[in-house]
């Protein structure tokens, strides 16, 4: 398991996932309806671990395999869903800026936490400093256990999905996914 480290924002996050943008889209644009910049480096002024987080947005469940096919071609590997329904997630080259990048179907739930955390904190600044605060705090309390400091983020991302009118079904099943016995990958957060 890699080291938790939190850095201070960094504006050239937006620029490195705008490269892995333009090695990506070309291939799975035929496919996706979007490839959103996600997770807190998508944040502006939000502390986050040094990682690009990225998902290609499909229209539906059936147009997974040809982004697979896509990305499998341009040297990511397919890893499944680790874990999290409604998410695939994919192993990049190593000639690409670090990141993580998954494809998620439109009204999946892992999309809905994807995109409705990210933008709530852009919308609240206030909000986006108490995360920051919170994940800096995780990190130095568990910088070598990764799944620790994910189930430390849970009640605070839980807190913001219940504000943006996630139902109490979905909220469950996202804290069942941020429990450490079923993290099987990088979080989505």
């Amino acid at each position: 398991m890699s080291r938790v480290e939190i850095r201070d924002y960094d504006p050239e996050w937006p620029h490195t996932f705008e490269r892995i943008r333009a090695h990506v889209w070309p291939a799975v644009q035929h496919a996706a309806m979007s490839l959103e910049h996600v997770g807190s480096t998508s944040v502006p002024g939000l502390r986050a671990k040094p990682v690009i987080d990225a998902c290609i947005v499909v229209a539906s469940r059936r147009d997974i395999p040809h982004v697979v096919k896509a990305l499998t071609a341009i040297g990511y590997v397919h890893r499944g869903d680790l874990g999290v329904p409604g998410r695939e997630a994919f192993k990049q080259p190593a000639a690409l800026p670090t990141h993580h990048l998954y494809a998620s179907h439109r009204g999946s739930l892992s999309l809905k936490n994807h995109l409705g955390l990210r933008d709530y904190l852009r919308a609240q600044p206030a909000a986006a400093r108490e995360y920051g605060d919170l994940k800096a705090t995780l990190a130095r309390r568990f910088p070598e256990d990764m799944d620790s400091y994910i189930a430390g983020k849970t009640e605070f991302i839980l807190g913001v999905l219940r504000k943006i009118g996630l139902t109490d079904v979905e909220l469950a099943a996202i804290r069942g996914i941020n429990q450490p016995e079923n993290l099987a990958g990088p979080a989505p957060q």
